[in-house]
């Protein structure tokens, strides 16, 4: 029964998608269509409508549309400016500047305002027109754009996280926002290095002149209120002052303030950003509603005890089976987008590297890793193509040194899969593990 169900949803959803029915139809259309064929009537009724309800009823998912709300209200003007300018005055001096500093914004606004789309549009058009002056290749300078933007996702506060801490069954959300600081660091090292490396090969310079404190400082201060946002959230959710919901709730507080002290929204646009953020809590909440049915079915017919035995069939190997995984979730994160993927393979993949001792923690950021790569890669990769268009060139143009940034975050994907410590490390110094 179990092999007949997963066929049944990998087929119906595979011809959903392709029809371009929206994804959380296609999550409900497809579990429905199992629970018809393979469950009992008299219990798949109720139960869906009842496991849809109480998907969407976890008091932890109410720090999603806080989290998108504060985001929003971030995205909406000052930020990134500030940002550029702080990171510049720290990285200003290295071989290709402006790609260096464009890389180191994106990891923070990312995590600020919770969107690689939001990354990439904002701090590209920000250093867009320093880069053409100096004769940057437009190509490569979208590359550098589109490649680091999703490393903010990975960096506290994560809604991708908040996500998959549902669809574990509770793993600790604190554990899980320290936890991605490092996959977070190490993304955008990666792409820092493959920027200087590609920045030499170009004869691309840095600011001329010597390091200077006094602009460090001056940019230190501007940009010290936005960067404060992930200090006193994390900081308060990691020590307990607070719980993850009540931290989503103080960012809206905080970045509204903020956003009022710059002078960037009026009650027009604050209307505007509630709305638009209404919308987007809307469709992630009955995305993990429809979800829970899928979750439900799966584990009524043991297609993950079928998975897993299939897996541990063919090798008893854990880096093998690693390594498997990881390839089926850079597949799939090449068309699907990170939350409904998240939900899906969770409850699959999940038993399986705890019967082998990996700890949830570990593997949430693996897998939000993965997919995060996703936004990045054709056909769908939004980020990339907000990139290329912000950039102001073509894919052709921009897969040639995409390859080189996709080696370096492979590499950062096999560090954090194979060294548990860089993942585990900062929760289980902090107790929390």
């Amino acid at each position: 029964m179990a092999m007949t169900s997963l066929l049944i949803i990998i087929a119906v959803l595979a011809v959903l998608l392709i029809l371009g029915v929206p994804i959380s139809y296609s999550i409900g259309i497809s579990a429905l269509a199992a629970i018809v064929l393979t469950v009992p009537a008299n219990v798949a009724v109720i139960t869906a409508a009842q496991r849809t309800f109480v998907g969407m009823s976890n008091f932890t998912l109410t720090a999603i549309p806080f989290f998108i709300l504060a985001g929003n209200l971030m995205n909406q003007g000052g930020i990134a400016r500030r940002l550029v300018n702080f990171v510049m005055a720290i990285l200003g001096k290295l071989p290709g500047a402006l790609l260096v500093t464009n890389v180191g914004t994106n990891a923070l606004f990312g995590a600020i305002s919770g969107s690689a789309s939001a990354a990439a549009a904002a701090v590209g058009s920000m250093v867009e027109e320093g880069e053409e002056k100096l004769g940057y290749d437009r190509g490569l300078c979208a590359a550098a754009n589109g490649s680091s933007a999703p490393s903010g996702l990975l960096i506290p506060p994560s809604n991708a996280l908040i996500t998959y801490s549902l669809a574990s069954g509770g793993t600790s959300v604190a554990a899980l926002f320290l936890a991605g600081y490092v996959p977070g660091m190490i993304w955008a090292l990666g792409c820092i290095i493959v920027a200087i490396i590609l920045a030499k090969k170009k004869g691309y310079s840095g600011e001329k002149g010597k390091f200077s404190w006094k602009i460090l400082g001056k940019a230190t201060l501007e940009a010290l209120p936005s960067l404060s946002l992930i200090i006193v959230v994390i900081g308060g959710i990691v020590a307990g002052i607070f719980t993850a919901t009540e931290g989503a709730a103080i960012s809206v507080v905080y970045a509204l303030i903020l956003s009022i002290c710059y002078k960037s929204i009026d009650l027009k646009t604050f209307w505007n950003i509630v709305i638009d953020s209404a919308k987007t809590s809307g469709m992630i909440v009955f995305l993990i509603g429809v979800s829970n049915i899928l979750g439900w079915v799966m584990a009524f017919t043991m297609i993950p005890q079928a998975i897993s035995n299939a897996l541990l069939g063919l090798t008893s190997n854990p880096y093998i089976i690693l390594l498997i995984m990881n390839v089926i979730l850079l597949i799939a994160g090449t068309f699907m987008d990170v939350t409904p993927a998240i939900l899906i393979f969770t409850p699959l993949f999940l038993p399986i590297v705890k019967s082998f001792g990996m700890s949830p923690v570990q593997f949430g950021l693996i897998l939000v890793y993965n997919l995060c790569i996703g936004n990045i890669t054709p056909p769908v990769g939004n980020t990339l193509f907000v990139s290329i268009k912000v950039g102001k060139t073509s894919l052709s143009k921009v897969m040639p040194y995409m390859l080189w940034f996709y080696a370096a975050i492979l590499v950062g994907l096999l560090l954090i899969t194979y060294v548990p410590v860089l993942t585990t490390g900062l929760p289980m110094a902090a107790g929390l593990l």
